[in-house]
């Protein structure tokens, strides 16, 4: 089943399991975000539009999400909150817009969920301008971790909803445009991790 077509499905009830256990973490994240007045700045898998409420005003935003379904709902929260936010169908590994765009990346549980999360992350590092920020909140296993539960469990529930193997210190081995600012715990005894970077 293809990514697009498992995330059809969940549309519906997605805010159903996730929503509520992160709310605390997505508000943390974006307050990250600081001063935005004039900022573009990009959501890669903004899926159902979780993140919406949690937005600074002032930015010119833009969302980008592989299912129509999600989309559809995202688009729905933005005009009960009364967001301007530039919705486009698309893919995090291939992102439809030119290199140095944005002025920041906000990566919320997306790569985690790609098939291959070190294309989706280069991607967001391709459109971020100098000086630009990431901002990452996801679960990860850690360097050298054994973690055999989520190993194990990975085949199955990768192909459900999301990855359970990811090590973020691999994704961003070789990118020395990088400095990480932050990398603290956000849910779970540090399974879910906040990551802040800056492109330089």
């Amino acid at each position: 089943m293809s990514l697009k077509h498992t995330y059809t499905l969940w549309a519906p009830i997605y805010d159903l399991f996730v929503d509520r256990a992160l709310r605390g973490p997505r508000h943390r994240s974006l307050a990250r975000l600081g001063e935005v007045a004039g900022q573009e700045i990009l959501l890669p898998g903004i899926g159902t539009g979780l993140d919406l409420p949690y937005l600074p005003a002032g930015g010119r935003y833009h969302g980008v999400d592989l299912t129509p379904a999600m989309l559809a709902r995202a688009r729905s929260r933005a005009d009960q909150l009364g967001i301007e936010i530039g919705l486009h169908e698309g893919d995090a590994m291939a992102l439809p817009f030119e290199n140095d765009r944005f002025d920041a990346v906000v990566l919320h549980l997306i790569l985690a969920v790609v098939p291959e999360p070190a294309r989706a992350f280069a991607e967001a590092v391709r459109v971020a301008r100098p000086g630009a920020r990431l901002l990452i909140l996801d679960k990860f296993l850690r360097p050298g971790q054994r973690a055999p539960l989520r190993r194990m469990i990975n085949p199955v529930i990768s192909r459900l909803a999301t990855r359970t193997d990811v090590i973020f210190e691999e994704l961003l081995a070789g990118h020395d445009e990088l400095r990480l600012v932050e990398d603290t715990p956000a849910l779970a005894g540090g399974w879910f991790r906040h990551l802040v970077l800056d492109k330089i």
